[in-house]
């Protein structure tokens, strides 16, 4: 399964919804990230090999293209729209359950 570090922007309910599904979610309260920039939040779920979930995506396309042209692997960027936090739960799970972590890796995806 895929684990996911989620943005401060995404709300922290998300982590009992799909930690119910049988998912691995970490936030940023959790890992003590808050208040870092979206560069440090990616490098922090690369670096304990999650995928990234964001609501931000106009700054994560950018960093996704960063990383490439530096030459740096990220675990994959989610990014969702804003929506009722339930139904949130459901796309990601959903997303997860059709997806390896291979297939993801350095993609951007939108959900």
């Amino acid at each position: 399964m895929i684990p996911i570090y989620t943005d401060e922007d995404v709300d922290i309910l998300i982590k009992p919804l799909l930690n119910a599904k049988g998912f691995n979610v970490f936030t940023t309260l959790s890992k003590e990230m808050l208040g870092k920039s979206d560069m440090e939040q990616l490098e922090r779920a690369t670096k304990i090999g999650c995928a990234f979930l964001t609501h931000n995506r106009v700054h994560f396309e950018e960093l996704s293209a960063k990383f490439h042209e530096e030459g740096k692997e990220h675990c994959g960027i989610i990014i969702a729209t804003r929506r009722n936090i339930y139904e949130l739960a459901r796309r990601v799970a959903r997303f997860l359950e059709l997806h390896t972590a291979e297939s993801i890796k350095n993609q951007v995806w939108y959900i």
